[in-house]
């Protein structure tokens, strides 16, 4: 089965907005969703954006503030209205259960959605392997062994090599989408990626 290669982060904001609408488009076009969880901190450091830590506050207000305010009305994806409690937490640990999930041969469309949405809709911490526990079951999957696995040296090192693909194919934020090497960067490309699903578009990715 051909694939779309799913690059993001478990906590981030966009990738909750899009994901029910992307797994929609996947399944209708009968293409696999390749899940890429990434250091998405490291990846926007390496595109040499400025930490949002560090932008004015009308910046953070509008990007996570306004933005997904509307986007959450138009994909019907609801949201605690702020960012999370815990969203500066590490990260590992949500995203090496997901790739826990992927090296036990488990499809880990329905856990992603579920951690993206309980972070973003419930303000669940997902640096807590209780909460990520309740998470993974609630998603039908048994947590335990992917708990067990997701700091492993093995997972760990999938992990820090999906950040060093994304780095090195200019991906520079959560959610992108690469659909026979065309990049699509965020969800508000998803129309433009279904269409392309239909009819590729002219030109390429990457550029000559």
């Amino acid at each position: 089965m051909q694939e779309i290669e799913y690059f993001y982060a478990a906590h981030s904001a966009f990738a909750y907005l899009g994901s029910e609408r992307f797994m929609a488009i996947a399944a209708a076009a009968g293409r696999r969703i390749a899940h890429k969880p990434v250091d998405l901190r490291r990846v926007v450091a390496e595109a040499g954006a400025v930490p949002f830590g560090r932008r004015t506050r009308a910046h953070a207000e509008y990007f996570f503030g306004r933005e997904i305010e509307r986007w959450s009305e138009e994909r019907g994806a609801p949201w605690i209205g702020r960012i999370p409690t815990h969203h500066a937490k590490d990260i590992a640990l949500p995203n090496g259960m997901l790739i826990a999930g992927i090296t036990l041969g488990l499809n880990i469309d329905r856990l992603a959605h579920t951690l993206l949405e309980a972070h973003w809709r419930d303000d669940a911490d997902l640096a807590d392997r209780s909460s990520l526990a309740a998470i993974g079951q609630r998603a039908g999957i048994d947590p335990s062994p992917l708990l067990d696995a997701a700091l492993s040296t093995e997972v760990q090192a999938i992990y820090q090599a999906n950040t060093e693909e994304a780095i090195r194919r200019s991906v520079f934020g959560s959610p992108t989408y690469f659909v026979d090497g065309d990049m699509f960067y965020g969800q508000d490309r998803l129309e433009m990626l279904e269409r392309s699903l239909r009819s590729p578009y002219a030109g390429q990715w990457p550029r000559p």
